[in-house]
């Protein structure tokens, strides 16, 4: 139950009062020469005692004396030591080598640290609150503020008193955007404040990015992004006028060549040149209408009924089904339903969807588009665009109305999104449902 040195101990302090007991028994007893043998013994117990106690106490002064000047290279010897020390003195270097380790790594990470921050182009400066010195600063913010040293935080007030001012007011937890012109080039800053607290003394860290080439590259981006949605959506609607005109050039070729005009080509043209108009005009809209696509807060909006608004995307997409033999139907059981939108955006929509139907069933056999109109229970219009292609792929299917992506090796991936916020704008909605080997079906809710 008991290592050695415990049953010694046990032993000993068993074995006091027993002295003592027998002591006092022979001083009663009167046998005085006993009891002075035994009174002897009893002081040699105490000063046992009293001397393991001291050399715990004395090991303990050493151990104490190692972890306060953290010498933690000082080994105890566990060999040479007596019984009841052994357990101690391997404590003691257990936690000695905790120590060391744990040392060694806080050492590795500053270290680390030290190098992360040193080639970060993030600029750091840390000072503390109520002297202003600065603790640690980074090369990037000496390069950033060409500042080759700076003992105090309130150096800086000298160089630019605007930024001092800026560095000084600035909240914890919150950025502040500043302009920097530190030598005939002006760039912009991001401010970011912390604060921390290290034994009782307040410290306060600034960081400073250097946001103005990504600001240009973003603007210059954005631009580009913006004439690949423009471009798209134009190519979108210019393609099928463009087919539709280069037919109507055809029947009026025809026409001069049989030196008369007969009347089918007159109302051919006549359906054809209103067609190229309205398409037009509603291209010009939409450019504008893109243009403030995010300041809309109301619509144009109209009462039209779904037969013409079907009726109109047939004409203008006539001559390309022609080209590529692609039959269109279109089912709409009750020709008097009518929904009110903005004509124009929602004629967009369903030119965006019917060209990537066509794209999607041009190299199938019977390919084939179905244009449907109805109402739900709701009162609301479901106009589905539904397709015999390929389908689109699971795990594509949920990012298609991502900006920006595109499972085309041409697509621009904003004309779904595009078709989307238009949705939105009506209050309506548009979802797909597609089975690979089956087909596509886009469903608009109005």
């Amino acid at each position: 139950m008991f290592k050695p040195y415990e049953r010694k101990l046990l032993f000993r302090i068993i074995l006091i009062p027993l002295s003592f007991a027998l002591f006092a028994w022979l001083f009663v007893e009167q046998y005085y020469v006993y009891s002075l043998l035994i009174s002897l013994f009893i002081l040699y117990q105490l000063y046992e005692i009293y001397h393991y106690q001291k050399k715990i106490y004395t090991e303990l002064e050493q151990f104490k004396e190692a972890i306060q000047y953290r010498d933690f290279s000082r080994h105890f010897d566990v060999k040479r030591a007596p019984a009841e020390l052994q357990p101690l003195r391997e404590a003691f270097n257990n936690i000695s080598d905790s120590f060391k380790e744990a040392s060694r790594e806080k050492e590795t990470q500053y270290q680390y640290l030290q190098q992360i921050l040193a080639i970060v182009d993030t600029g750091i400066i840390s000072y503390e609150l109520s002297t202003g010195d600065i603790v640690w600063m980074n090369e990037a913010v000496k390069n950033m503020l060409n500042l080759p040293h700076m003992k105090n935080i309130s150096a800086l007030e000298k160089r630019n008193i605007t930024l001092m001012q800026e560095i000084g007011s600035i909240p914890v937890g919150e950025n502040k955007l500043v302009a920097l012109q530190p030598a005939k080039s002006q760039f912009k800053i991001l401010l970011s404040a912390t604060a921390f607290q290290v034994n009782q003394q307040q410290f306060k860290l600034i960081t400073f990015q250097n946001i103005s080439e990504a600001l240009e590259e973003t603007e210059a981006d954005a631009w580009s992004r913006l004439l690949r949605v423009m471009t798209h959506e134009i190519m979108n609607s210019i393609a099928p006028i463009s087919s539709l005109a280069d037919t109507l050039k055809k029947l009026v070729e025809e026409s001069i060549q049989n030196n008369e005009a007969q009347p089918t080509y007159t109302q051919d043209l006549q359906v054809g040149i209103d067609t190229i108009r309205k398409r037009s005009e509603a291209l010009l809209k939409f450019a504008d209408t893109y243009r403030n696509l995010n300041k809309i807060t109301t619509l144009n909006l109209q009462k039209i009924y779904v037969r013409d608004l079907f009726e109109s995307q047939s004409n203008l997409m006539a001559p390309t089904l022609a080209q590529r033999n692609i039959e269109l139907e279109i089912i709409l059981k009750d020709p008097s339903v009518h929904i009110e939108v903005d004509s124009s955006l929602l004629e967009q929509v369903l030119i965006n969807l019917l060209v990537n139907a066509i794209d999607a069933v041009k190299d199938q056999n019977g390919p084939k588009i179905i244009l449907t109109a109805e109402l739900d229970h709701h009162k609301k219009c479901i106009i589905k665009v539904n397709d015999n292609g390929p389908g689109i792929p699971a795990e594509v299917l949920d990012k298609i109305f991502i900006p920006f992506f595109s499972t085309k090796k041409t697509g621009s991936g904003i004309g779904l999104n595009l078709c989307k916020q238009i949705m939105m704008l009506h209050k309506g909605n548009i979802h797909v449902h597609s089975v690979e080997g089956v087909g596509t079906s886009f469903i608009l809710t109005v």
